[in-house]
């Protein structure tokens, strides 16, 4: 898929007034990208759905 088929969502907890932001999407059925907003045409990190599923999991619930 390219950047332009994905549907790249804003982390609704990093916005700012600058237009910081973190943004996210489901590469393929297997892989979550994550860039930075300022620079959609930069660099990704791109993870497999399993640690994207446990990133998410850890910061919702911090005690666990």
């Amino acid at each position: 898929m390219t950047d332009q088929t994905n549907r790249w969502r804003k982390s609704s907890h990093s916005a700012t007034p600058q237009g910081e932001c973190v943004e996210c999407a489901p590469l393929s059925p297997h892989t979550v990208g994550i860039r930075d907003s300022k620079t959609a045409s930069g660099p990704r990190l791109e993870v497999c759905g399993t640690a994207w599923t446990t990133f998410l999991t850890t910061t919702r619930n911090p005690s666990r």
